[in-house]
């Protein structure tokens, strides 16, 4: 029988109300271990524990708060393997991006925020003079701002990285003197146990840090409903961050929300088609498709269209497709059976409504591929902007390309901003261009949180967020410390 986990509350390893569940590997469908399922009482028990250690983990001098994350980063270090290991084994990830997308950048994480701790959180506003009046005597007055802690953090994480996605939110909550109650995806929550675990090895007090997992959608509104919580920072889909929203609204909770994605990427004629291949191409392989940052919708000028198609076909051709703990395989599974179909569902729509299955389309055979979940990377051509594979998110393995006919260069430019920016969507959006000046200018008309200009790339202290229904709020470097804080100002007479 496999290990059976327990919950995390109060600084206590606690049996679950409602039994285990069992955790399947993507890959072979065997089961990986035993995850708790929490009761909705033992869920307010965990923001009842994080509200009593709120008072005291809040008023810690930052540099206890900054060493107890170092320690946690070196405890997941030493551990490393063993992390990376049950990552691949749980989410299905290749062990090349277990290992260096995600348990490194946990660790990563936890040093960038043990050093966030010691940013000053006090900034001195010039001085005001007031003239006498109805509000007292004419006089100088001081003013500062301050950064305070939210209070109590629910983090609801994403199942396409077990690692990287809690880290992100812990860290920083923490760093900022909150404490947290995690909730971790379902499909994938041993990992998050893991963290606490390095946690709680490295010091953290009892009830700072807290994790609750189930698959009864009753924890996750536990969590969020529960009085004690001050604030809830989630990622995953729109509809389920919209109805977390109204929530949050109804006891104004504040709320940082990484939602879907529909990632624009506009390549022109002059683009540079391999660097713009090997970008777009990522889709297809680096989490099997399942990342709301991935560029999954081609904007693609007429006289580059067919060479990108070729383009793209090719570089399809190359991926290895497998057991992602085996050397060489670039595509793994995606998370389930459920979301499997729910891709090929997708696929099968586009043909109905008129794209040409340029590549994949079919279940992928082969030695090994009878077991686990796995999708044939996929590149729909001929799509137009009415079509629902090009305005829903499909979060797999699938591109759909979408070309448009432009006169002129400035024509050209108006014509990708308007399809790019025709969707509920506006997280990450992609420009390739030979101009430089030409992709800047484009960039800053998108409307999307982030854009990258002849990149796929991320600067890991930019602002993290989306535009429209991506998402409220912005996280990562210092901008995720001050997501978990409030603005406070005190003034004085000078």
């Amino acid at each position: 029988m496999s290990e059976r986990q327990r919950l995390f509350i109060g600084g206590e390893w606690t049996e679950p109300d409602a039994g285990h569940y069992e955790v399947v590997n993507p890959a072979t469908e065997e089961v990986v271990g035993l995850a708790p399922e929490a009761s909705r009482a033992q869920v307010h028990a965990a923001a009842s524990a994080a509200r009593e250690a709120f008072g005291s983990w809040s008023r810690t001098e930052p540099e206890e708060r900054a060493a107890i994350l170092d320690r946690a980063a070196a405890v997941l270090r030493r551990d490393f393997e063993q992390h990376a290991d049950l990552a691949c084994a749980e989410s299905g990830a290749t062990a090349g991006t277990a290992r260096g997308m995600q348990v490194a950048v946990a660790v990563a994480r936890f040093h960038r925020y043990a050093k966030g701790a010691l940013e000053p959180v006090e900034a001195g506003l010039p001085p005001q003079i007031n003239e006498a009046g109805p509000m007292g005597r004419a006089g100088v007055v001081g003013a500062l701002a301050l950064r305070r802690p939210v209070g109590v953090v629910t983090c609801i994480t994403s199942y396409n990285n077990p690692w990287a996605n809690p880290a992100g939110k812990v860290a920083p909550a923490l760093a900022m003197g909150n404490t947290v109650v995690v909730k971790p995806a379902p499909q994938d929550p041993l990992s998050v146990y893991g963290m606490a675990a390095a946690l709680e090895e490295a010091g953290v007090p009892p009830g700072v840090v807290n994790v609750v997992s189930g698959r009864d959608v009753a924890v996750g509104e536990a969590a969020v409903e529960s009085p004690d919580v001050d604030m809830v920072s989630f990622t995953g889909s729109t509809a389920v961050g919209q109805r977390i929203g109204e929530v949050c609204g109804r006891g104004m909770k504040r709320q940082l929300m990484e939602l879907g994605g529909k990632g624009a990427a506009i390549v022109f004629d002059d683009a540079d088609l391999d660097a713009a291949v090997a970008g777009i191409g990522t889709t297809f392989s680096f989490y099997s498709g399942q990342i709301c940052t991935a560029p999954t919708r081609v904007i693609v000028q007429r006289g580059v269209y067919e060479r990108l198609l070729e383009k793209l076909t090719a570089y399809i051709g190359y991926l290895k497709i497998g057991d992602p703990r085996e050397k060489g395989t670039i595509v793994g599974p995606v998370i389930s059976a459920a979301h499997r179909d729910r891709i090929e569902s997708y696929v099968e729509l586009g043909r109905k409504e008129g794209a040409r299955v340029v590549a994949g389309g079919e279940r992928p055979t082969g030695p090994g591929l009878d077991k686990g979940f796995y999708v044939a990377p996929t590149l729909l051509a001929d799509c137009t902007n009415d079509m629902r594979v090009v305005r829903e998110e499909i979060f797999g393995p699938v591109v759909v390309v979408v070309p448009f006919d432009a006169a002129s260069p400035e024509e050209a430019e108006e014509k990708a901003l308007a399809l790019a920016d025709d969707s509920d969507f506006g997280l990450i959006d992609y420009v390739w261009s030979g101009d430089v000046a030409r992709g800047f200018r484009v960039a800053r008309r998108l409307r999307a949180g982030g854009v990258g200009v002849n990149t796929i790339a991320r600067n890991m202290e930019a602002p993290f967020g989306g535009f429209k229904k991506s998402g409220v709020g912005r996280d990562v470097g210092s901008y995720a410390l001050h997501a978990y804080s409030e603005l406070q100002s005190i003034v004085w007479p000078g």
